[in-house]
This record gives structure tokens, C-alpha cells and sequence, in this order.
């Protein structure tokens, strides 16, 4: 065997879809190198490869797996508690890359992984480690952060508690009374963020970086407002729901576009000063002001915000919104003269199934845009086209379970070699083009289902194409076993073969 060849195929069948597990479990054999570890990230795995992976011995498996996008996260729930904290860390931090849309954890290893008391037996990282790769990984759904509050377990409640602005006032009430100490305290050290004579009192001990936040979200002072006028620190003042209308006044005549473009569709603007801003100088802050009709509301503002001037080939995380304006209002976004509005409609999920099909055929390419992006009911014609006018977009459409995968055979001449790429893998084409100068583009074709078997035993053969033929789904099983059997033979033990009977030849 040729050493050209070992690493592309071990590649290949570590992704053959039709890999039975024992072909699988072999691959976490040392010998085997990285591929191990790359399997048991990069792929769905079947329950006994789990299984197997979750007790293996070598961390960098488990560390692998706790990344794994493909499995079901109910699975991964024994490494929460696993003897290593690196590997604790790859649960909290997610699969890398990170998507756009990312998967919530289910609330037991969330629970598990909050409440930690050390962080593993290893000693590389504390526990606080862990809980701040979870934070910031985006897998505690939003539905989470609203049960903390009411947890069983105190140290979620004071983890509410840090959340102060966004619980209710029973829950405040609740926290503050709680009857364990430490949440009580807790609640006492957050309670600050809505009492404005307690923002100024802290404000100068806050680094420079969170200063902002503090002036976007807090109550403030009329002292401190006129200091944010007076320091050209006005920004954050327009997006805070607590600042005074007197202010809001002020920041609507801003000298900034910026600063009038953020105060424009604010709930509490009134109509004078709407009418105003929909003669302002500058377009932006002209379309935020006529954008929609009173009553607005905050979830409507923020709604707008998340897709507003973003551009077509925005990469953004999707995430929940922390509120939701009302169906009809997102069905009147949708029939709205405003691309802007019809983009709103577009990005959310649950758009009645006819008005999908009409945002589908929208004349603004950012509508159609979100639509493929974020819709669960984007027809695969839209995500097709999204796919090869945008490739900005092209890793986070891969992951979409409608995204198609036959009928293209219209795209195998593509200029584009990642589109040609798609379209040589497509199992309906009678002749794959396993000879495309690109490389990518002979991979795919090699492990497109279709070929012939003569055809498949001499693609793995040639190194340009031996990575996709051996992760071919029509390779037979025995033949699997006999290219491990050659390219884990140098160091493999008799632990690693023991009970398998296959051909000899590679």
C-alpha cells in the first residue's frame, strides 16, 4: 500500500454514511491517528459508536464527541461529569465552528454543568471556566434563563439573579426574600442596575468595556444623562428603554444620523417627532421613522434592529429573541411595500406556509435571503439558488435538513467548483465527474453511490480521489475491513482485530 493512500482512505470511510460500527470503532484505535477524533466530531454516529466513545480511555476521543453537532445531546449527558474538565469544556463550548443557529443543551447536563463543584480530576480548569465557556457558547435556550429563577438548585437562582433586568417583578420579589443566604445576597448585589442613584454611585468603579452596556440597559440619573450628552456618550441612551422623554427628545435631534436612526422607532417616540424624523436628512433615519404605524412596541424595535442593514451575505448568529412580536404583525410585515418589513417576516420561523411561498418569489434578494436561511419551510429551489449566488451562506445551508441533495444535474458545469462539488455527489447523475480538474469536485464524485464497482475499486487507487471512494456508501463492508486491516497493521494490537475475518488483498 502506497503511504499516499492510508490517509485518504482512513478519512473516507471515518465519513462513509454506510460504515457499520465495528468499521467505526476501529478508527478510535491509535493507530489510526486523528482520523479518530475527526470521526467523532464531524459525523453522526450510530448508539453503539457512542457508546463506545464515551468510555474510551484516550481524552481526545471524548473531547471529540462532546463537540459533536450530529449526535443527540441526550447522549452526551455522562461527560458533563466527566473525569476530565478539558473534556467538561468541550461539552460547554460546543461544536467549533460555531454555527449560525446553535443547539440548545437539555436542561439536565445544563444543571449539571452550572452546579459543578470542582472542575475534573485533572486540574486544568476551575469550574468557573467551564460555566463561562457555556455562557458564552449559546446553548442555554432562553427557556433555561427563565426557570433559574425558580430552581430548586440556589446556585441557578443567583445565576438569576445576575440577570436582574430580565425577570419580573415577582421574581425579583422572590429572589429577595429567597430563603437561602447567599441568593438573598445575590439579589442584593444585582438590584443596583434598576436603581439610578445606584447606577451613578458604581458607574466610575465599571471598566471602561462594560460602560456601555450599563448606559444601554440601566436606570440612569438626570445627572448622568447630561453627562452621556455633555462626554459624546450619548449612543447607548438611544436603545435604552429607561431613558426619560426628555432625553429621547434630544438624541431625535442628535447631531449623529446614527444616534437619530436608533431613537426613530422607538415604542415611546411620539408622533411629533416621528413625523419629524420622516423628513430628516438622512435616508436611514427617514425609513426607521416611517417603518411601522403606532402602537410599536419594544419586540417590534428589536425585531427590525436584528435584520436592518446587515447586508446579503450577513453571517450573524441566529438567536431566540428574548421577546416576540405577534403573528399578525409578522403577517403584515410580510405584505408590507418595505423590503426591510418583508426581511423581518422572512427571518421568522413560524411564517404560515403560503406567505414562505410568496416571500420565496420576492424581488429583494435579502428577503429571499432570511427566507432560506432561517425558515424551516424554504422551499430547496430557494436554497439551492441562496447556495450558489451567495457562498457566504453555503456552510450554514449545508446544515439545513431541506436542503436537497439530488435533482442537479444542472449544476455539474458549474463555474464554481464548490457548487460542482454538490452536484457531482448527487446519486441520481449517470456519469459523476470523477475527472474535474478540481479536486473537491473528484472527491464528491468518487463517493457519489452511483459508480460502478470497478470504477470505485480504481478510483481507490488514485490518490486525487481515494478519500471519496472509500467514503462511497456502495463500498462493501468486507472491503471496509480489509483497507483498516492495511492501513492499521503497522501498530495495530491483537485487541484491535480480534474477531474479524476479512479479505487480505487491499
Amino acid at each position: 500500500m502506497s503511504d499516499s493512500l492510508r490517509e485518504p482512505w482512513l478519512r473516507g470511510i471515518a465519513f462513509n454514511p454506510a460504515a457499520p460500527s465495528d468499521v467505526l470503532i476501529r478508527l478510535m484505535d491509535r493507530a489510526a491517528g486523528e482520523v479518530g477524533p475527526l470521526m467523532c466530531e464531524g459525523r453522526d454516529l450510530p448508539g453503539a459508536v457512542v457508546d463506545a466513545a464515551l468510555v474510551h480511555p484516550a481524552r481526545k476521543i471524548r473531547v471529540a464527541l462532546a463537540r459533536n453537532r450530529h449526535v443527540d445531546p441526550a447522549r452526551l449527558a455522562p461527560l458533563a461529569e466527566d473525569p476530565s474538565g478539558i473534556v467538561r469544556c468541550g461539552l460547554a463550548g460546543g461544536p467549533r465552528p460555531r454555527l449560525r443557529r446553535v443547539r440548545p443543551l437539555p436542561d439536565g447536563i445544563l444543571v449539571t454543568l452550572l452546579t459543578a463543584k470542582d472542575g475534573g480530576e485533572d486540574g486544568m480548569l476551575t469550574e468557573n471556566e467551564i460555566m463561562q465557556e457555556l455562557s458564552s457558547s449559546r446553548q442555554i435556550p432562553l427557556s433555561f434563563h427563565r426557570s433559574m429563577a425558580g430552581h430548586e438548585h440556589p446556585e441557578l437562582r443567583i445565576r438569576a439573579a445576575w440577570s436582574w433586568q430580565s425577570l419580573t417583578p415577582t421574581q425579583r420579589a422572590a429572589l429577595l426574600n429567597d430563603p437561602d443566604p447567599a441568593v438573598r445576597e445575590a439579589a442584593q448585589g444585582s438590584r443596583w442596575k434598576l436603581d439610578p442613584e445606584a447606577v451613578e454611585a458604581k458607574l466610575p468603579s465599571i471598566g471602561s468595556h462594560s460602560k456601555p452596556f450599563v448606559l444601554g440597559t440601566c436606570a440612569l440619573t438626570p445627572a448622568l444623562v447630561e453627562e452621556c450628552f455633555a462626554e459624546d456618550k450619548a449612543h447607548p441612551l438611544a436603545w435604552n428603554r429607561h431613558t426619560p422623554a426628555h432625553a429621547v427628545a434630544r438624541l431625535a435631534r442628535h447631531p449623529e444620523a446614527k444616534v437619530r436612526e436608533m431613537v426613530a422607532a422607538r415604542p415611546d417616540l411620539g408622533p411629533d417627532l416621528v413625523a419629524e424624523l420622516r423628513e430628516d436628512p438622512d435616508e436611514n433615519v427617514r425609513m426607521r421613522a416611517r417603518l411601522h404605524p403606532f402602537p410599536r412596541t419594544w419586540a417590534e424595535y428589536w425585531a427590525i434592529h436584528a435584520v436592518i442593514g446587515h447586508g446579503p451575505d450577513c453571517t450573524c448568529p441566529i438567536t431566540e429573541p428574548v421577546d416576540e412580536p405577534s403573528p399578525d404583525w409578522f403577517a403584515a410585515c410580510a405584505a408590507s411595500e418595505e423590503p426591510v418589513l418583508r426581511q423581518v417576516a422572512a427571518s421568522w420561523p413560524d411564517l404560515p406556509a403560503e406567505l414562505v411561498e410568496t416571500l420565496a418569489r420576492d424581488e429583494d434578494e435579502e428577503v429571499r435571503i432570511q427566507l432560506a436561511c432561517r425558515h424551516p419551510l424554504a422551499p430547496p429551489h430557494l436554497l439551492l439558488d441562496v447556495f450558489a449566488t451567495r457562498p457566504a451562506h453555503r456552510p450554514h445551508l449545508l446544515t439545513l435538513s431541506g436542503f436537497p441533495r439530488t435533482g442537479l444535474t444542472h449544476l455539474v458545469g458549474h463555474p464554481d467548483p464548490e457548487v460542482r462539488a454538490l452536484a457531482a455527489a448527487d446519486p441520481g447523475l449517470s456519469e459523476p465527474p470523477w475527472e474535474d480538474p478540481d479536486e473537491s469536485v473528484c472527491r464528491a464524485a468518487a463517493a457519489n453511490p452511483s459508480l460502478a464497482p470497478e470504477t470505485l475499486e480504481a478510483l481507490l487507487a488514485d490518490p486525487r480521489t481515494a478519500e471519496g471512494a472509500a467514503a462511497n456508501p456502495s463500498l462493501p463492508v468486507p472491503r471496509m475491513h480489509a483497507l483498516l486491516d492495511h492501513c492499521l497493521e503497522s501498530a495495530a494490537t491483537p485487541a484491535t482485530t480480534a474477531g474479524h475475518q476479512g479479505p487480505t488483498s487491499p
